[in-house]
């Protein structure tokens, strides 16, 4: 599932709270943000409508929070992820009547029930639940009928003018989508309120390219997707000033509705000045320039022309050959080395969904004595490579050998990703962890403090990977303290835990307390 960029042709909602016909001839309201959110629609030229702010943004300040128009869960996950509030569950507990929808538990259950009710029923008339598409545009109409368009105060657009490219879809898109649509006919109620067919390719359409892809609690996985309006109208820049995350809300909350909330959070990388268009990435920036806009124009149907596309910013870095003392490797070494990379990546991938972890190691370092002598240290090649060999020697427990392809890569990331770019922060703190296992607490401690410096800026203070990683902080600062103290003790200490064996120092034992 893809999310991107809205057009209207230039046409901007004046946000009176006006009402208007829709297409599916139910009436919608258009309304202003909250006075609390500093932003408001603005036409950005030929990207059609943008988002932004009214006043001078700080970084790290969420500029405006969103809870999901509707969301559903991958149907590759709909038997480990809460289809409320889109945690991962090692035993959810299931819904008795369609047997399809998984919870945490019934606190959760009770607070999806209202929407999930008239899914319910669908699913239970027809058998079985429809692929993902289909239940998130069965979801976006019960709520349109249940709401009439209106679903807060701080709504900018409505669903009915944001674009959803039909026209510039390619054949075989179309023939997917009338798939979709027939499949949405047999699963939608005889007793729902009927839909024309255009709506409901309209609405197949915005999802296509406007659909969010939400994560699991911890960020690290995505496992499903939502429509959120106001997100749709922040446009596309390749070298963002905001990010989005999925805030999972309190699961400790006694009331449900804290509960169970899906809800964004966009927020600014840096400092934005009053009047500056918000912008977000569609891509991870990690492609070259060409490449990026190829994607851009392929999945959300518009040319990239921001300043890192147009100039190529960071494609000489992305394709970096070494420089041994002024001499370069030939250009018929580098597209051979360039080709063994492309097949090895391929092997690897294989390997891994084989489960075959010793082969994907095997290769990796193959792979490796291949590039080093020719790719620089921030080539994209090299840095898959330098990826998956110290994510899978982590899973193997291979930590020292692991810690050093994992430094490799944050210092190659460090060169091209923006400072406080979410990705280059989870790599770093996966790369500290790692050095952790390995017992470098001094490079362990570092690599935490500079993860955490990050992503309480794309994450804030009270997400849960944040917490983690204030957590695995202090820790690594007090055993940084005791290594600094006497690394003798500090070294008994951490094999003992490891062992667990009781800690030794000079043939002695050492009297712990718990």
């Amino acid at each position: 599932m893809r999310w991107g960029v809205d057009r209207v042709d230039g046409k901007v909602s004046t946000g009176n709270g006006s009402s208007s016909l829709s297409r599916s001839g139910q009436q919608s309201v258009t309304m202003t943000v909250e006075k609390m959110d500093p932003v408001e629609v603005f036409a950005a030229g030929e990207k059609g409508r943008g988002l932004r702010v009214t006043k001078e943004i700080s970084t790290g300040d969420v500029v405006f929070a969103e809870a999901s128009f509707a969301a559903v869960v991958f149907d590759s996950l709909s038997l480990q992820v809460c289809h409320s509030c889109f945690r991962r569950q090692a035993n959810p507990h299931r819904c008795a009547q369609c047997k399809f929808a998984y919870y945490c538990d019934r606190t959760c259950q009770r607070a999806a029930w209202d929407e999930h009710k008239q899914e319910c029923s669908a699913i239970k008339n027809i058998g079985k639940a429809p692929n993902e598409n289909v239940r998130l545009v069965a979801r976006i109409l019960w709520r349109i009928q249940k709401d009439t368009g209106l679903v807060s105060n701080a709504q900018l657009t409505t669903l009915d003018l944001l674009e959803d490219h039909l026209s510039k879809m390619s054949p075989e898109d179309l023939k997917e989508l009338k798939v979709d649509v027939q499949h949405f006919y047999n699963y939608w109620p005889k007793k729902s309120k009927p839909v024309g067919e255009d709506y409901v390719s309209h609405l197949f359409g915005v999802i296509n390219c406007n659909g969010f892809t939400l994560s699991d609690q911890r960020g690290f996985q995505a496992v499903g997707v939502g429509l959120f309006p106001n997100l749709c109208l922040v446009n596309h820049d390749c070298w963002p000033n905001c990010t989005v995350i999925l805030n999972p809300g309190n699961q400790a909350a006694l009331d449900a509705s804290f509960h169970s909330k899906r809800r964004i959070e966009l927020r600014a990388l840096g400092e934005i000045s009053e009047g500056e268009e918000l912008t977000v990435s569609y891509v991870d920036f990690l492609i070259v320039s060409k490449e990026r806009q190829r994607l851009l124009k392929q999945q959300y149907y518009f040319d990239c022309k921001c300043e890192h596309c147009t100039s190529g910013m960071k494609d000489d870095l992305m394709t970096a050959v070494r420089d041994t003392d002024g001499h370069k490797p030939s250009a018929d070494v580098v597209k051979a080395v360039t080709d063994f990379s492309l097949q090895a990546l391929v092997k690897i991938e294989e390997a891994r969904t084989e489960g075959n972890f010793h082969e994907v190691v095997k290769i990796c370092r193959e792979c490796l004595e291949k590039q080093d002598p020719v790719f620089g240290d921030t080539s994209l090649h090299l840095l898959r490579v330098l990826s998956t060999a110290s994510e899978v020697l982590s899973f193997l427990q291979q930590f020292t050998e692991a810690a050093g392809y994992a430094k490799r890569m944050v210092d190659g990331y460090t060169k091209l990703y923006h400072p406080n770019n979410a990705q280059l922060g989870m790599a770093i703190m996966r790369a500290g962890v790692t050095h952790w296992h390995a017992g470098l607490i001094e490079a362990a401690h570092r690599l935490i403090c500079s993860a955490y410096a990050i992503l309480i800026i794309t994450h804030g203070a009270h997400h849960p990977i944040t917490k983690d990683l204030e957590v695995m902080r202090t820790q690594t600062e007090m055993e940084l303290c005791l290594f600094k103290q006497n690394e003798l003790v500090y070294r008994s200490m951490r094999e003992a835990v490891l062992s667990d064996k009781p800690m030794m120092l000079a043939g002695e034992q050492i009297k712990t307390t718990s």
